[in-house]
């Protein structure tokens, strides 16, 4: 016969455990997690070019252009994106949409080049313990694309 303290004492044992399980997961998650602002790096010139707002709204993520860093005018127009963004405002557009987490990398979603009007697949991979974002743009296979790596802003 099992005594009553003995169960007690394996419940208690057990909600502590649940409790740490669910303690480290959501760290895991937050430390893991492209929500927040970026700061753009061009990966042929190595320059900052802007600020970049991630947020996710059930599950999916999404991002928009905060700042421009250095802009040729105060607020330029993507002239030579087509349809709906065709002359749309380039700080405050939506440029990343659609991307879910698969494992450790978020995929499945389009980012849009205001400077060429192109959209591309994206896949995106947290590095460096969640300070650096690895944005991979690609068209069919991602390793036929081109890799930037964002620096996450304080």
């Amino acid at each position: 016969m099992i005594r009553k303290s003995t169960v007690s004492n394996f419940l208690r044992l057990m909600a502590v455990l649940a409790a740490l399980g669910v303690c480290l997961v959501v760290r895991a998650q937050t430390a893991a997690s492209p929500v927040g602002v970026w700061k753009t790096i061009d990966d042929k010139s190595g320059k900052a070019k802007s600020h970049i707002q991630i947020w996710e709204h059930k599950g999916v993520l999404y991002g928009k252009i905060l700042k421009l860093i250095d802009p040729p005018s105060a607020n330029p127009k993507c002239i030579n994106c087509e349809g709906a963004m065709h002359n749309v405002p380039v700080v405050g557009m939506t440029i990343m949409r659609g991307l879910t987490r698969d494992g450790d990398e978020w995929n499945g979603g389009t980012v849009l080049d205001p400077e060429s009007g192109k959209t591309y697949n994206v896949l995106l991979v947290m590095e460096n313990g969640g300070k650096t974002l690895k944005v991979r743009g690609y068209i069919g296979l991602a390793m036929l694309g081109r890799t930037q790596r964002w620096q996450r802003v304080k």
